[in-house]
């Protein structure tokens, strides 16, 4: 395992099932790539996985877990990765991600839930993330979770992620809103949380919408448009890193077609100033 860039770029989108009509005719000139909860189409067939396979078989397709519960007590569900790994192989999906947070503790929690940022946790997440590696054979992806408390935390939230992803050597699925929500709510800086990030890592990243529950409280929904706080945060990133990856998530709330084209539109103007800039200058910033 080399590097940690799937085998993506450019703007994409999250399928969900509400949009494989209104889809249908999109090409890859719109959407680069895709992005699905494996757990939503293992095992389907009939006239929805006819559907699914005529958009695996014309974009590219990544996988964002959503059951997996690294951080959980309960034994890693490896009947579970084993049905991912035989679905990635059918469809020729790029690359497999999951949530640094946990939703399982003797049944299903049905929330995403903090992992005490702790080094003992560190190193218990990482063992769990290396065995889903061989597994699946491959490096994973890690997402930086939206949280509401910080039970039990010895270490600051930047330093926890870095030491999960030094010890298990995964990638990074950087969530851009996740950032600011959680920088809102936990009153820190969003750029110098950015800029503290190993962004070498990063195999693609998250951009999305939230709500203002009040004036000093965000919640991740994925359900609004994207915030300008969030496309000037992408935008810091795309300076420092290159223009990597980005896809657009959007679970509810859904705008009409040409609304949501526009969104993802925005990511590919947004990566087009850095897709030409001369790598030493990334470099140079990112030591800066």
């Amino acid at each position: 395992m080399t590097a940690h860039h799937f085998d993506i770029s450019g703007a994409g989108l999250g399928l969900r099932r509400s949009l494989l009509g209104t889809l249908a005719e999109t090409t890859p000139a719109d959407i680069a790539f895709m992005e699905v909860a494996p757990e939503n189409w293992i095992g389907v067939g009939g006239r929805l996985g006819k559907q699914f396979r005529a958009y695996t078989e014309r974009f590219p397709f990544v996988c964002h877990g959503l059951s997996l519960s690294i951080g959980s007590r309960d034994p890693l569900n490896e009947d579970l990765l084993r049905s991912v790994k035989q679905f990635m192989g059918d469809h020729d999906i790029r690359g497999y991600s999951e949530h640094l947070s946990y939703c399982s503790d003797d049944g299903q929690l049905y929330d995403l839930l903090p992992i005490p940022f702790t080094e003992q946790a560190a190193h218990y997440v990482a063992e769990r993330i290396m065995r889903a590696q061989d597994i699946l054979g491959e490096r994973i992806a890690i997402e930086n979770a939206s949280y509401y408390c910080a039970p039990g935390a010895e270490m600051s939230e930047s330093d926890f992620i870095k030491l999960v992803l030094e010890k298990a050597d995964c990638s990074l699925l950087l969530d851009i809103n996740n950032i600011i929500v959680n920088s809102v709510n936990h009153r820190y800086d969003a750029n110098e949380f950015l800029r503290s990030l190993p962004l070498e890592r990063v195999a693609y990243s998250h951009i999305a919408g939230h709500y203002h529950e009040a004036e000093d409280l965000r919640v991740d929904t994925h359900g609004a448009p994207v915030e300008d706080s969030a496309w000037q945060l992408l935008d810091a990133f795309y300076q420092l890193a290159g223009p990597v990856a980005t896809l657009l998530e959007r679970d509810f709330n859904i705008p009409p077609r040409d609304e949501l084209m526009q969104e993802v539109a925005r990511v590919r103007r947004s990566q087009a100033p850095y897709c030409n800039a001369p790598s030493p200058q990334r470099e140079e910033a990112m030591r800066g």
